[in-house]
């Protein structure tokens, strides 16, 4: 019997380069298994990933023009324990004056980074239930 699906949403982020898009998420623990490949001469214009731990991001293609340097409107949060370690692989790749994850007032441990289309993504844990 198959396993039932659980509720979830999705971002499907638009991107002007996906291999380019599809390393950088690769970096933070998202992959696109074998099986959503399509054979070699297909369209490879839609890319899903996961983190085998219930993450999921579609990458797509973006429509010429729509995403503007410098002004890329979208946003991602990566919930993750991992913060400290993500941030050593990033530490290059940091935003802001301060390079390490921080405790921010809103309650989450946090760092923020670029994707190469220019969208935060920001990676964090809720600061009371680190160890």
């Amino acid at each position: 019997m198959a396993a039932q699906p659980t509720h979830a949403l999705t971002a499907i982020l638009p991107c002007n380069d996906l291999d380019a898009s599809e390393a950088f998420y690769n970096r933070l623990g998202f992959s696109r298994p074998d099986a959503e490949r399509p054979a070699p001469g297909e369209e490879d214009s839609y890319r899903m990933l996961s983190d085998g731990r219930g993450g999921s991001l579609h990458l797509t293609d973006a429509v010429e023009g729509w995403l503007v340097p410098g002004r890329n409107p979208f946003g991602l949060y990566l919930y993750t324990e991992d913060v400290d370690g993500l941030a050593e692989a990033f530490a290059d790749e940091m935003l802001g004056g301060v390079k390490a994850p921080e405790d921010k007032p809103w309650g989450m441990y946090e760092f923020a980074l670029s994707d190469p289309d220019e969208t935060l993504v920001r990676v964090g844990w809720p600061t009371r239930l680190r160890r």
